[in-house]
């Protein structure tokens, strides 16, 4: 077993070695006229400051960086305190913070992110998700990745019910609720065109039931595509873009569907349209 290790040690030594091993960072931020994240409405006018260092070379790189959102129109820490009819009206536009490491080894990806949310009311406040993918560009040079991401602690939980759809309650008479591992599969490509424009298509499905993407079975719940224009002024690169997001899940349900009415991030008519769009300023350095 130690021969095994070490020959393994070996082997990675030697492929560091002839990866050219570089340091690398970015920094920058953008100005977002409303803040989507994987289709879901999540605020309006935003900043969102980003920093990234790491070590880069021929099919392998770390890095560890991260990213953060404070709304500047649409915020508001607690909205509605009443509950009616077991649907919670509160929604929340708050400042978030994630910290983010990734790892990548001939195209495999491997990633922590942890999402932080600064909500004085929340019990959890927090998200803690791993993340595997590959990435064609770097073996196959197809700008073509693949990504399976899984929340594995934090405030991610399904409400437990019975045979009626009733829910169940514990001891105390206060629903129950069981962890719920929301996952979240996205397909993207990336393609450059003439003047530095580049578009970007990705298709994300939520495999299994989730309160937090409001899906009580597989579904599809965000197709999208960004356009976006780069250039150079002087140390820094700017760009413009315009995203927009559509939720096919949310087209075929009526307003009985129970999940599509919980874990609105946002005002709740913004949260459940099926059409989301943004456009934005970006700086980096």
């Amino acid at each position: 077993m130690k021969k095994i290790y070490l020959l393994s040690l070996m082997v990675l030594a030697a492929i560091v070695a002839k990866a050219e091993i570089t340091l690398d960072y970015t920094a920058g931020a953008e100005l977002v006229s409303a803040y989507l994240w994987r289709g879901q409405y999540n605020g309006g006018l935003s900043l969102q400051p980003d920093l990234e260092v790491g070590f880069s070379g021929r099919h392998i790189g770390l890095s560890a960086g991260v990213w953060g959102s404070v709304g500047i129109s649409d915020w508001k820490f607690q909205k509605g305190l009443e509950t009616e009819e077991g649907y919670n009206p509160n929604t929340y536009f708050m400042p978030e913070l994630d910290v983010i490491a990734n790892f990548s080894f001939f195209g495999i990806q491997v990633g922590m992110t942890h999402y932080q949310y600064f909500l004085p009311e929340a019990k959890d406040n927090y998200q803690t998700e791993i993340t595997l993918g590959y990435n064609f560009d770097d073996e196959l040079e197809i700008p073509l990745y693949i990504s399976w991401n899984t929340f594995v602690a934090g405030d991610d939980f399904n409400g437990e019910y019975d045979e009626n759809d009733e829910p169940v309650l514990d001891e105390n008479g206060d629903p129950k609720s069981k962890r719920a591992f929301s996952s979240y599969l996205e397909i993207g490509y990336d393609q450059a065109l003439p003047r530095n424009f580049t578009l970007g298509a990705k298709i994300g499905m939520s495999p299994w039931a989730s309160e937090f993407y409001g899906n009580d079975r597989f579904a599809v719940v965000n197709v999208s595509a960004r356009l976006e224009k780069a250039w150079e002024v002087g140390p820094c690169e700017m760009s413009i873009f315009a995203e927009g997001c559509l939720n096919p899940y949310a087209m075929r349900q009526d307003k009985e569907n129970e999940y599509l009415h919980i874990n609105a991030a946002g005002d709740d008519k913004l949260y459940m349209q099926t059409l989301n769009g943004t456009v934005g300023l970006g700086i980096w350095f």
